[in-house]
């Protein structure tokens, strides 16, 4: 009889120290990837997959026995060390190999774990793609013991990694920048400073302010986690006291960043989607940009300015890589913070996005509390607004039935999103908890944005 392993789950790895995620079960989830990439063909130790871990104290001790897994699975290991997630995707796509996992619980509470799998090109292993295949190996069980074992080496790609990075921005058109950069005790300190000797080498005036900066497993100033306001004070204190440019917080594995402005002010990511757009336009016209259908007027009105052409995608990592994929897209960008890059594999960075912001200023020769005033101001919105409600589905009729007849548009991408003339609202499902996510924007108007949210929360709270 199998066990049934409640850490799976539909994009990635996730469960309880002891109760849902050991040792034991990481070595058959490697045994499990393993027997999955063997099984596709190829001779024996023929395939190598890199293997990476946040700086959780459980997380070194699941990478090794991953490893295990995947060396008696007849599959070569690259140890990369202490890791970002993107490191991950970086080194799989980089090195040509089969596969990629970076062992991380990203912003999850400290008893928890997890693990991000990629297959070749760094393309995501979702349970369309994989991952519950290698949940149902791996709760059965019951794998083979000819197979010759797979070879372990331990190796640096970091250099590689921040080379690639500085390719996204013209050295030269950067100008004395002071930037405060908060790892939260989490896995971005070392890119930080190997970015900062890179600076120096190259003669780039970027001055960090580092806070929070030593990685620890422990987290003592709380779990890296920007998203939430309770999280925010210790950079937007830092902008204010060193007068910097701006700041930058990261979440754990530092796959996304979060800006402040030169006042110490949060940006929502919607309104820096449109900023990663307008770069890569003023540089590459007529390219394709995906965006989520969340919040959408910005971006829709900031590619178009641009010469380039949007393009809107299903919310969440594997259906925006996909999408981009297909529509050959330069960026996509998600409000959440997450942001993805054709030249990274598709894959979403905390790196490259901050990046490109600091040259953008410099070009324009504008704080960045300046390119957002605009364009907030005309696209006002409260951010994500989470109801619990006891059925989801009545929910969304009730909303359904008021406004649907007097709605320009309804569609159904993700969620619902219905557009009127002057105001527009996306309503969605939560994937694990029982809520329904509202966004909503309107062109200009602060007050129907005000009237339209309360009426729509007490029909969805009704």
């Amino acid at each position: 009889m199998s066990d049934t392993l409640s850490c799976f789950k539909a994009y990635d790895i996730r469960g309880q120290l002891g109760s849902e995620l050991d040792k034991d079960i990481a070595y058959r989830i490697g045994r499990a990837f393993g027997e999955l990439l063997v099984k596709e063909g190829g001779a024996p130790c023929s395939k190598t997959v890199v293997v990476g871990g946040d700086i959780r104290h459980s997380s070194e001790e699941l990478k090794l026995a991953l490893a295990d897994g995947l060396m008696d699975s007849s599959v070569n290991v690259i140890d990369i060390g202490m890791t970002g997630t993107e490191e991950i995707y970086f080194a799989t796509h980089h090195l040509q190999l089969a596969g990629g996992v970076e062992v991380t619980a990203s912003h999850n509470p400290i008893d928890y774990n997890g693990m991000k799998l990629v297959r070749e090109h760094a393309k995501p292993v979702s349970g369309d793609t994989g991952l519950f295949e290698i949940k149902h190996l791996a709760e059965l069980n019951d794998f083979r013991s000819d197979l010759p074992k797979g070879s372990y080496e331990q190796y640096s790609n970091l250099s590689a990694y921040v080379e690639h990075l500085l390719t996204y921005i013209d050295n030269a058109k950067i100008k004395p920048l002071r930037l405060v950069v908060n790892s939260g005790n989490g896995a971005a300190g070392h890119v930080v400073d190997e970015l900062e000797s890179a600076f120096s080498r190259f003669n780039v005036p970027i001055e960090f302010i580092k806070v929070h900066h030593d990685a620890d497993g422990d987290f003592p100033n709380g779990i890296p986690n920007p998203l939430l306001p309770e999280c925010r004070a210790d950079t937007s204190k830092a902008v204010i006291e060193y007068r910097a440019d701006f700041g930058i917080a990261w979440d754990g594995d530092f796959d996304r960043c979060f800006l402040f402005d030169e006042s110490g002010e949060f940006i929502e990511g919607y309104y820096i989607v449109g900023l990663l757009a307008e770069a890569f336009l003023q540089k590459r016209p007529s390219e394709k940009i995906i965006h989520d259908p969340r919040l959408t007027w910005n971006t829709i009105d900031m590619v178009e300015a641009n010469g380039g052409t949007a393009v809107m995608s299903k919310t969440g990592h594997a259906f925006i890589k996909e999408r981009m994929r297909k529509e050959d897209a330069i960026y996509g960008g998600e409000m959440s913070a997450h942001h993805y890059f054709r030249d990274f594999a598709y894959c979403d960075s905390g790196m490259i996005p901050w990046l490109l912001i600091a040259e953008l200023l410099c070009v324009k020769g504008k704080p960045l509390s300046e390119l957002v005033k605009e364009r907030i101001a005309a696209f006002p919105s409260p951010g994500e607004i989470n109801s619990i409600v006891d059925d989801a589905d009545v929910a969304i009729e009730r909303v359904l039935a008021r406004y649907r007849n007097d709605a320009c548009l309804l569609d159904g991408t993700d969620g619902i999103s219905l557009e009127f003339d002057i105001w527009r609202f996306n309503l969605r499902k939560s994937n694990t908890e029982p809520l329904l996510r509202l966004n909503i924007e309107s062109r200009g108007d602060r007050q129907l944005l005000k009237a339209k949210t309360n009426e729509l929360l007490r029909l969805i709270r009704q």
